[in-house]
């Protein structure tokens, strides 16, 4: 059955749930879920934000139209490859002029299709070299910070509803994924002695350029059609719930996963 598309929602106006906090998140430049949650946070009222992205002309773009927008004092931005320790370094270290972080937004992932039985190792271990182990370096950095200053702090992983539900061509992603969540589940019971909350954010469909750019017509259609109100998610509506986990609405959450999602079985 072909579902009728439903209107996206109006924007939501902000509600000062991040002021004061410095917040750093991977992969946030180009129009994607990093894009909306690093503007997100600003309309929230964070102190400021740092950018990363391995595309450091995006980057710039990005870091220049947020400072023009928000103040250049509240907007840094680093290169950072999250398959390399010492870029993740540096990207938290740049947020120590700041006061240091308090928010970690873990987007950084990598995707793409192709059948198990037509997967080279090197696409395996890519996928979850960056995706997976990448988000570990970045959990593990940022918590080691956050312990080390004692005012607690929130870390927010990016997963998939991949990791809960089968797809053809996704079993690198999916297993990346699913290995996120419980990543998140895990490391939250290690920080919670230290007053630091973990949790992770599982989309299904966020719609944005470079997406539409590397996924066929063919199976956007068949990916929306699966969805509730008939159309992919906007990706603020994902930095939505981002933002919600960071924000001390969510004072009592910590290991869980939120599926932002309106897909149906």
């Amino acid at each position: 059955m072909t579902r009728l598309e439903q209107p996206a929602p109006d924007y939501v106006p902000a509600h000062g749930l991040l002021e004061g906090r410095t917040v750093v998140v991977t992969a946030a430049a180009g129009a994607g879920i990093g894009a909306a949650v690093s503007r997100r946070v600003l309309e929230e009222g964070a102190r400021a934000v740092v950018l990363s992205d391995t595309h450091e002309r995006r980057l710039a773009e990005a870091h220049e139209e947020l400072g023009a927008e928000f103040g250049r004092d509240r907007v840094a931005a680093v290169p950072c490859d999250v398959t390399r320790e010492e870029d993740v370094e540096s990207l938290l270290d740049a947020a120590e002029p700041f006061g240091g972080v308090d928010v970690m937004v873990n987007n950084a992932g990598l995707g793409g299709t192709v059948s198990v039985l037509d997967m080279a190792d090197e696409q395996w271990s890519r996928v979850l070299d960056i995706s997976l182990t990448g988000t570990m370096r970045c959990v593990r950095a940022a918590g080691r910070r956050m312990v080390a200053r004692g005012r607690g702090g929130v870390i927010v992983n990016n997963a998939s509803v991949v990791g809960w539900r089968a797809q053809e061509g996704q079993a690198h992603y999916a297993a990346a994924k699913a290995g996120v969540m419980a990543l998140t589940r895990c490391a939250a019971m290690d920080m919670a002695p230290f007053g630091i909350r973990v949790n992770a954010v599982s989309p299904s469909l966020a719609m944005h350029p470079f997406l539409a750019k590397v996924t066929t017509d063919e199976l956007l259609e068949e990916l929306t059609n699966k969805e509730a109100f008939g159309r992919a998610a906007q990706p603020w509506e994902v930095a939505n719930v981002m933002v919600f986990l960071a924000s001390d609405y969510s004072s009592y959450l910590t290991g869980e996963v939120v599926a932002v999602s309106s897909q149906h079985p």
